[in-house]
């Protein structure tokens, strides 16, 4: 097959957008060849356990799936009873970017609440944390939190840990989604542990794809017995890999060893070096109608600039997200490929068109 797009071509729209890691490839190649038993029961899904099991705790265990939405859907149907809901963030993925798959596929319901920077407190949980009792009402039996959240922003582990006090308080379990959660690590200089295990979630949806995988991503569960038929619910929902052993060898690629640590600092590194950029830009006056409303503390960068800045920075080749168009707010994202040189001409293209007032 030829090659069919331009393989130096960066864009700022998703870590989504970038390619696989080499090590990842590296990886997929050691595993392939022979033949390994199917279904999880190969020798890189029993070795993953014993590699998350380093990061999360002697008592996780992990469950390889295809993607994020999968690994959101299996892990909050495995808390929830058929009555349950989900307490979560208004601007959460599995509200916005999910096409109702945690209710139409994981039959639950989903509370959600306004943040002003994409993260819970135990006071904005109250606002839906009530009604315990009333048939009428879905019974709100866990809450969901993103790490990093959407917005670009991080949980610290104190913020973790007092908020799964106060879910665990009202019975309820916590979720991290955490599709980000190497970049929440490393803006933290915390171990994947602190903020998971140590800090009370219950489970957490552990992310590969947004930083270097192929494909890969897994549900793993920290506090024993508070889930059960995982392994029903996971071929149920279509999440069981017959090859499991080419998903499993993604995440053994990221997380047996420092490569998940070093795509995520690469990520917000470039990430910073944008904001900064551009921040000097607006402090010595040569930029113009420019503003941040949240801080960057991972590998994205959300801005609101005018529109028809927004329309020529586009025509240039600049890819990007609108995230509130109302707002002119965008959002711009910086991968594990992300180099200087994207940053600094992208930056240099923003300074051209917002050079005058």
């Amino acid at each position: 097959m030829n090659q069919l797009h331009d393989a130096q071509a960066r864009g700022f729209a998703s870590d989504n957008y970038s390619g696989v890691h080499p090590e990842v490839l590296t990886a997929l190649g050691e595993a392939n060849g022979g033949h390994q038993p199917a279904y999880g029961t190969d020798t890189y899904t029993d070795h993953l356990q014993t590699v998350l099991r380093r990061h999360f705790g002697e008592e996780a265990e992990a469950f390889p799936v295809f993607n994020g939405t999968g690994a959101n859907v299996l892990s909050l149907q495995s808390l929830l009873p058929r009555w349950g809901a989900v307490i979560s963030a208004q601007t959460a993925h599995i509200n916005t970017d999910e096409g109702g798959a945690p209710e139409r596929v994981g039959g639950l319901k989903l509370l959600t609440t306004p943040t002003p920077d994409g993260k819970l407190t135990p006071e904005l949980i109250d606002r839906e944390a009530w009604g315990w009792g009333d048939e009428h009402r879905a019974q709100p039996l866990a809450v969901s939190i993103t790490q990093t959240t959407e917005l670009g922003t991080a949980y610290t582990v104190d913020e973790i840990r007092t908020l799964s006090e106060h879910v665990h308080r009202h019975g309820m379990h916590l979720h991290l989604d955490g599709s980000r959660i190497a970049n929440a690590a490393v803006s933290l200089g915390a171990s994947l542990r602190d903020f998971t295990t140590d800090a009370g979630v219950d489970v957490l949806s552990l992310g590969g794809t947004k930083n270097g995988a192929l494909g890969a991503e897994a549900v793993v569960v920290l506090t024993p017995g508070v889930v059960t038929g995982m392994k029903y619910l996971r071929k149920l929902n279509m999440q069981l890999a017959s090859k499991m052993r080419f998903v499993s060898a993604q995440l053994l690629a990221l997380y047996d060893g420092n490569l998940w640590e070093r795509n995520a600092t690469q990520a917000n590194t470039m990430a910073a070096r944008l904001r900064t950029r551009l921040s000097d830009g607006i402090t010595a006056g040569r930029i113009h109608g420019l503003e941040f409303p949240y801080q960057t503390q991972s590998n994205g960068v959300f801005a609101r600039l005018p529109r028809e800045a927004i329309t020529r920075l586009r025509e240039r080749g600049f890819h990007f997200y609108d995230w509130d168009v109302a707002r002119g707010e965008v959002r711009w994202m910086c991968s594990f490929d992300t180099t200087e040189n994207d940053i600094d001409a992208f930056a240099s293209a923003i300074e051209q068109e917002l050079s005058t007032p």
